[in-house]
């Protein structure tokens, strides 16, 4: 579950901005029962980086980016009884999203964004985007456990948010929509229902630069079918999420704890931390 707020903040146009950033988590798997696999436990590794370039559009502002992550994760658990591990180490799949601010945020740079800015003490802002997540990742087509997931995934994203004085909230909805995967486990065809994702955010701001942000957010769909058989298995996960913000000159610093629970018999529990940076530049 993605709990990423700030997505529809207002940043100046014909800006770069680029950072990575490392995340641990650890998950309680329950798998469908047909495979067999108990007591399954994860431990991941990820380190990410990030680019996004801001332009106008259409006298919008309007931003692009691209996220590549690599990722080192052991499996452990119960396959038929014996204790099994499994390790997996490579790329990630490639994320790309555009985004469009069409109510507020108008297209601005240099000093007059930073006029506006401060002045703008009341502000909403509402944004869509398209994110699309790319089959670069590394995939085995013998194999059930994958870093990528070999098809395409479209999330169209509608966002809205308020900001009032030192307070902001921030609400977005998204859709997944995924192709098949022909190349599933042994040769099977996955298909996959869309899942429909809400998350929430509130924001405080200190001082320019140093926020706090608490985050929730509810999954539901996703049910998937292997080879024309129904599984069943519909997802309905709860998250939340905490994080700080601190800017060191024209570099940011961000931690961040997120939590995810499963509501149905399918599904992970995991606690993930991590740590990041982004800098910008003109």
């Amino acid at each position: 579950m993605e709990l990423e707020p700030r997505r529809w903040s207002h940043i100046p146009i014909d800006t770069n901005f680029s950072g990575g950033g490392y995340a641990y988590t650890e998950a309680d798997i329950f798998l469908d029962p047909t495979i067999q696999a108990e007591d399954v436990e994860l431990k991941m590794d990820t380190w990410v980086g990030r680019y996004i370039r801001s332009f106008e559009w259409f006298d919008k502002t309007a931003r692009i980016g691209v996220a590549q992550g690599y990722q080192e994760g052991k499996w452990t658990g119960l396959v038929r009884g014996t204790p099994t591990t499994v390790n997996r180490s490579g790329l990630t799949d490639t994320f790309v999203r555009l985004a469009v601010n069409l109510y507020g945020a108008p297209p601005l740079k240099g000093k007059e964004f930073v006029k506006y800015r401060t002045n703008a003490d009341v502000e909403t802002i509402v944004g869509v985007a398209l994110a699309m997540r790319l089959p670069t990742g590394d995939y085995i087509d013998d194999k059930l456990i994958n870093l990528g997931k070999n098809r395409y995934a479209f999330l169209p994203q509608l966002g809205v948010l308020h900001q009032r004085g030192k307070w902001s909230a921030e609400l977005t909805g998204q859709a997944a929509f995924y192709t098949d995967n022909d190349d599933f486990y042994n040769g099977t065809t996955l298909e996959q229902d869309p899942l429909y994702f809400i998350h929430g955010h509130i924001v405080h701001t200190f001082r320019p630069g140093v926020l706090a942000t608490v985050s929730l957010g509810v999954d539901y769909g996703g049910e998937a079918t292997i080879n024309g058989v129904n599984k069943e298995n519909k997802k309905k996960d709860i998250g939340w999420a905490a994080s700080f913000t601190y800017p060191i000159e024209r570099i940011i610093l961000k931690a961040t704890y997120i939590g995810t629970r499963s509501q149905e018999d399918t599904g992970f529990d995991s606690d993930t931390v991590s740590a990041g940076f982004s800098f910008y530049w003109q």
